[in-house]
């Protein structure tokens, strides 16, 4: 059998955000298609940033402040993607080993590795999900 490589299993192509975006664009986003995670990219397609559910959860303006709906989501207009990202992310080539992106992702407790090219250009995402897929796929071969 072939070695497993990282572009045989990634989730391609990913939806992504720039670093000026907003806060409640993110929410959105993230809520409307389930997505946990997004990568931030430069207009280049150049990987600057990970935000995640809990990035934006953290940065969402409580509904006890006393704000109405419109004051709330007003203020969080405010917020740009890139006061929420984290910027030193791990990432994975296509041609990586799976088996070791899967120990990084076990090693680090990340739940997904954004997947770039030699160039730093995002090609990609490998998630905890796509692991699983694969995983029920080979044991659906062996039954």
């Amino acid at each position: 059998m072939a070695p497993v490589l990282v572009k045989h299993i990634m989730t391609a192509p990913v939806v992504t955000f720039f670093a000026e975006q907003t806060l409640p664009l993110a929410d959105d986003v993230m809520r409307i298609h389930k997505f946990r995670h997004l990568p931030v990219i430069e207009p280049d397609g150049r990987l600057v940033g990970l935000v995640t559910q809990r990035d934006i959860l953290r940065a969402q303006i409580s509904s006890l402040t006393g704000l109405s709906e419109a004051e709330r989501r007003a203020r969080q207009d405010e917020v740009r993607i890139a006061q929420l990202m984290t910027r030193d992310v791990w990432s994975a080539r296509p041609d990586m080993l799976a088996s070791h992106a899967a120990q990084t992702l076990l090693d680090h407790r990340y739940s997904c590795m954004p997947v770039v090219n030699a160039e730093g250009i995002l090609c990609g995402i490998v998630t905890e999900r796509d692991f699983l897929r694969f995983a029920v796929k080979a044991l659906m071969q062996h039954d």
